[in-house]
């Protein structure tokens, strides 16, 4: 009975127990089911898919005329999933040798023996992702698309790829700091690219990307997708062909003096829009680059350039006139101990106000001051303030110097700061501030802020225009501008700028040579520069040139600067028709221009201001002409280049139509000198490879 009992009570005891086993097993399912599953998925989910943005298009920046500045070209990351549940092992044996081959013909860094065995390697070890090439351009994603197994896409091929953007800049250096760049990590986004961040960025899309094993993540393909919305265009104030002409020159110039960097900024009067703005540094190797945008964010001593300044409040507060008369003597004189002297062993004498600017006499202009303003130096200050030299112009790209221009009972204030200020020193003020007054000057007396956007467009249709901006009505009065506009000609045409004299045009303007870090104590530099408008009679332009610490040839600003703002105010000059319009109606009927080989539309436009006939509408189907001129009739006829496994021949053709041709076909160009292509290496009809480099030598 006691046995009988015990095995009752273990049989018992086994019973509860897988009873409440089953219990907890049945609790189990269904806390997994209507519970802990649901969380489970849920962090599946995001340990295996991600939402991955989609970023769009960045909008591109053009110049004034529609010229590409900077585009976001398209690249492609790509490769295959050789794993591919649709891929079976006879069809990748099938496609394998084929598709190996393609790979190596167009990516020849691996042979099609070693695209064959990273295939087979990724194959057998199970490889979800094998990764062909990071950056593929359009064209040659295209080709890839038909490759053997790839052309079957994604589902079926285990094609895998992913479209990405880079920035990329058409014409290179050109105006490369104004164009900027976006933020980054660890740095700061400057110049358009940064201003107009928002506008040019978009909005971002997203998709769901699933890990592959090896940490591989790849786009689902049924996954919820949203569309990116792409940024919109910037239309910016830059004139591509003066910026080259302004880059080039002063480039020229930096070289020649062996100077440490400089900067040029040229505007037209009326509006305030930048036309051409370049900033070069000599790099430790020796060349020029652009690393800082000194217009904008460099506030140094002006030097001479800041005596118009000096003089119009002089002007303005009734105390002196142009004839008024100044002793220099023999050029120095003294001011509480400091010596201040005229440039070189001048010595001019009695000589009027007009005359001192001319010649840009520290001496007569400090005295004036002085004799005015010795025992009232806040209200010389005050009519600084007047002018705004005082005042940053608030441009639309980050990082403007503030100026600073100090006044009485300031600790930096002393009895020397007022003869010093008269004559640009004491001062920090940027080239862009100088220039911004100068060209008030130019317009009437009204101050515009320099503008470097025209309009912001999407599609091709304008969103958003820029109008100029007006800071002041008038900074000075009209009888003190009819006084100051002579004293600025004269300065080139009988003073320290007659180096520059044009005889076609009249140029209005001023030197300046400073010496940086004066009466500091420490071994100086200059600071060359010359600011003034053209023509002088109807001005249209503005231009400051500055350059800094020249060490060879020369160090006045009639020297260095001055050969800058002459040759861009010639090419201009010469190639700005509202200048001509009275010899151009006048030659018209009697001399018909050629032109040579390039764009149809673009030469008919030119036929068409000239109002000369041509037989452009019978040539159809081609975007390419030569053109022909017998007497004064002009024909064109069409010139083809199909063959795309040679180099076309561009000889004859401007460099904006050759390098859009030769680019198209993958070749990269490099131009030298100015004008038509009068020679190409190498030559016409070679056969090429994507990226060979040709050669273009241009002659006036």
């Amino acid at each position: 009975m006691n046995d009988r009992n015990n095995i009752l009570l273990k049989l018992n005891i086994l019973y509860i127990l897988y009873g409440i086993f089953g219990i907890v097993i049945i609790g189990q399912i269904i806390y997994l089911q209507f519970f802990y599953d649901k969380e489970l998925i849920e962090k599946s989910l995001k340990s295996t898919r991600i939402y991955t943005s989609i970023e769009p298009t960045r909008g591109d920046i053009y110049s004034y005329d529609r010229k590409l500045l900077a585009t976001s070209v398209a690249y492609f990351e790509v490769g295959i999933d050789p794993n591919c549940e649709a891929i079976t092992q006879k069809i990748f044996n099938e496609n394998l040798d084929s598709l190996a081959f393609c790979l190596s013909q167009l990516l020849p860094n691996k042979t099609k023996t070693e695209w064959k065995n990273d295939l087979i390697n990724a194959r057998d070890s199970g490889k979800r992702y094998l990764k062909f090439s990071n950056k593929l351009s359009y064209s040659d994603f295209k080709k890839m698309q038909n490759f053997p197994l790839l052309r079957k896409g994604k589902i079926k091929g285990g094609f895998v790829y992913q479209k990405k953007y880079e920035r990329e800049m058409p014409f290179g250096i050109l105006a490369r700091r104004t164009i900027g760049t976006v933020a980054s990590e660890g740095r700061k986004g400057v110049g358009l690219e940064d201003a107009f961040d928002a506008e040019l960025r978009g909005k971002a899309g997203y998709t769901v990307k699933e890990r592959l094993p090896g940490n591989i993540w790849m786009p689902v393909e049924d996954a919820k997708y949203v569309e990116p919305k792409d940024g919109m265009d910037l239309i910016t104030t830059i004139d591509i062909s003066l910026q080259d002409v302004a880059e080039t020159s002063l480039e020229r110039q930096l070289i020649k003096h062996n100077a440490e960097f400089g900067t040029v900024v040229v505007m037209e009067v009326k509006t305030g829009k930048v036309r051409a703005i370049a900033n070069l540094k000599k790099h430790p190797e020796g060349y020029y680059y652009e690393e800082q945008n000194f217009a904008i964010a460099h506030a140094i001593d002006p030097g001479s350039t800041f005596k118009l300044a000096s003089v119009i409040v002089a002007f303005e507060d009734g105390y002196a006139n142009p004839e008024d008369l100044v002793e220099t003597g023999r050029g120095f004189t003294f001011f509480f101990g400091k010596k201040v002297k005229d440039s070189g062993d001048a010595a001019y004498g009695t000589i009027s106000i007009a005359r001192a600017f001319e010649v840009s006499s520290n001496v007569g202009i400090s005295l004036i001051i002085d004799k005015y303003y010795r025992h009232q130096p806040l209200k010389y200050v005050n009519g600084l303030s007047r002018l705004h030299l005082d005042k940053p112009l608030g441009v639309v790209i980050r990082g403007e110097a503030v100026p600073v221009i100090h006044k009485p009972g300031q600790k930096e204030w002393s009895k020397l700061s007022l003869t010093q200020m008269a004559i640009g020193y004491e001062l920090q003020i940027t080239p862009l501030q100088i220039l911004a007054f100068y060209n008030a000057i130019a317009n009437n007396g009204t101050l515009v802020k320099p503008i470097f956007v025209e309009a912001l467009s999407f599609r091709g249709k304008i969103v958003k225009e820029f109008k100029p901006e007006i800071i002041d009505e008038q900074i000075c009065s009209k009888k003190t501008l009819e006084k100051i506009k002579p004293m600025l000609e004269g300065v080139v045409e009988n003073g320290t700028a007659k180096n520059i004299k044009s005889n076609q045009y009249k140029i209005a303007g001023k030197t300046g040579t400073a010496q940086i870090d004066y009466g500091r104590n420490k071994q100086h530099g200059y600071h060359s520069s010359f600011v003034g408008y053209f023509p002088a009679d109807d001005p249209q332009y503005s231009c400051i040139v500055s350059i800094y610490y020249p060490r060879e040839n020369g160090f006045y600003g009639s020297v260095v600067a001055g050969p800058v703002f002459k040759d861009i105010a010639d090419k201009i000059y010469a190639t700005n028709p509202k200048f001509h319009t009275s010899s151009l109606n006048a030659t018209v009927g009697k001399t018909v221009p050629r032109a040579f080989k390039g764009n149809k539309a673009e030469t008919q436009k030119v036929y068409d201001w000239l109002k000369i006939k041509t037989n452009a509408e019978r040539i159809v189907n081609t975007d390419w002409i030569l053109c022909n001129k017998i007497d004064s009739t002009v024909t064109f006829a069409p010139v083809s280049f199909s063959d795309i496994t040679k180099i076309p021949n561009v000889i004859n053709m401007g460099a904006k139509d050759a390098v859009f041709l030769l680019e198209q076909l993958g070749l990269k160009v490099i131009i030298k000198g100015r004008g038509k292509i009068i020679s190409q290496n190498p030559a016409p009809g070679t056969e090429f490879r994507k990226g060979d480099v040709i050669t273009l030598t241009l002659e006036l």
